[in-house]
């Protein structure tokens, strides 16, 4: 990988990398990931937002939110998932930063 491909791999590529890079990703395994963020923390208007924008996409099965604890759990068909080629990075990316990781 040159330099280039370094740096374009840091820059978030759209509002889904700058969400993804914005959490805490505690745990993954393909078809379940969750995250945390303390900006969600008793914040109902951002839990909205999250389960309006998640929920638009058809990738995604389920995501439950809890503004107690700020997490979010996320399921989805990991190979379904992987046809779209943004989501497949996001996944990539949780993958390789996720605190807690199973195969």
């Amino acid at each position: 990988m040159n330099i280039f491909d370094t740096i374009k791999n840091a820059i978030p590529q759209s509002a889904m990398d700058v969400f993804v890079r914005t959490t805490d990703i505690a745990s993954y395994m393909p078809g379940r990931v969750r995250l945390y963020s303390k900006q969600l923390v008793n914040n109902a208007d951002l839990e909205r937002q999250v389960q309006a924008h998640l929920g638009t996409l058809s990738e995604i099965e389920r995501v439950e939110t809890n503004i107690a604890t700020g997490s979010i759990l996320i399921t989805y068909d990991p190979e379904r998932l992987r046809a779209n080629s943004e989501l497949r990075r996001v996944e990539e990316y949780m993958r390789s930063h996720a605190r807690r990781k199973a195969s």
